[in-house]
């Protein structure tokens, strides 16, 4: 028995760094994660256009935003993935750094409190002016370990008030099927999101102490697929299908934004 198990482990293995070593998987799997991204992308351009449409007067609401970001934050990940070997030879590295993180700090802006972005930017970037002047392995592991942290908080701060508003929403009459629909849209969005930013911060640490687990490197192209389809692609695809409902409108019932 033990040595089965171990026969499976070891192909498991080699079939992994098969993966990792082929430049045609790399670039089927890189392709596939842009072709993700953009169709993501394009729904949410869609989405705000009808939205827009649909109530033009009440300007940049909450939803809107949130279109808007996913929009612009999976557009530029497909266009990266697009030109993913190109990305990994920029020079000086930090601009490489740069194009690979930014995707990552908007995508945590769409999902995350606005006080906490400003926050991650803010120390994002005295991390980046250490690497410029000084990129030793140190700062890149606080940057990681950053990251982490900031998923962490995300998540907590998902299921914290996530799970309140549940309880709290809970506790009114659902007999009307708005409410009870209301009522599972908050409890989805919470589980999808706590858990999305817990992985990320899992990954993020992992990535900070094992170079076996780099995702911004072009031999783990396999784990890029896995990672980027967990913490990114999966959960927006499920929250853009969940609060898909457009609002009302005017005149047939009032339309009050969510601010």
């Amino acid at each position: 028995m033990a040595s089965v198990a171990t026969s499976v482990v070891s192909s498991a293995s080699d079939w992994w760094e098969e993966m990792n070593e082929s430049a045609v998987w790399q670039n089927r799997i890189f392709f596939t994660l842009a072709s993700l991204f953009g169709l993501i992308s394009a729904v949410a351009l869609i989405q705000l256009i009808r939205i827009e449409c649909r109530v033009p007067e009440y300007g940049w609401t909450t939803q809107k935003v949130f279109h808007l970001l996913n929009f612009l934050v999976n557009g530029v990940r497909s266009v990266v993935f697009v030109f993913r070997p190109g990305v990994q030879k920029i020079k000086p590295e930090i601009l490489q750094q740069i194009l690979l993180d930014m995707p990552a700090l908007a995508f945590f802006t769409t999902y995350a409190l606005l006080a906490l972005f400003w926050a991650e930017i803010y120390y994002q970037i005295l991390l980046w002016l250490l690497m410029w002047w000084k990129p030793v392995q140190v700062i890149i592991i606080l940057s990681k370990i950053f990251f982490a942290g900031a998923s962490l908080l995300a998540a907590l701060g998902f299921l914290l008030y996530g799970g309140r508003l549940f309880l709290m929403l809970q506790r009114f009459p659902v007999e009307s099927k708005g409410r009870r629909k209301k009522l599972h849209e908050v409890g989805y969005v919470t589980t999808i999101c706590f858990t999305c930013f817990l992985v990320r911060c899992i990954m993020m640490c992992f990535n900070a102490f094992d170079k076996a687990a780099d995702i911004d490197v072009l031999d783990h192209p396999v784990l890029n697929l896995i990672y980027y389809l967990l913490v990114e692609i999966l959960p927006s695809s499920l929250v853009l299908f969940i609060l898909r409902k457009l609002p009302p409108k005017r005149g047939i019932t009032q339309y009050h934004p969510i601010r």
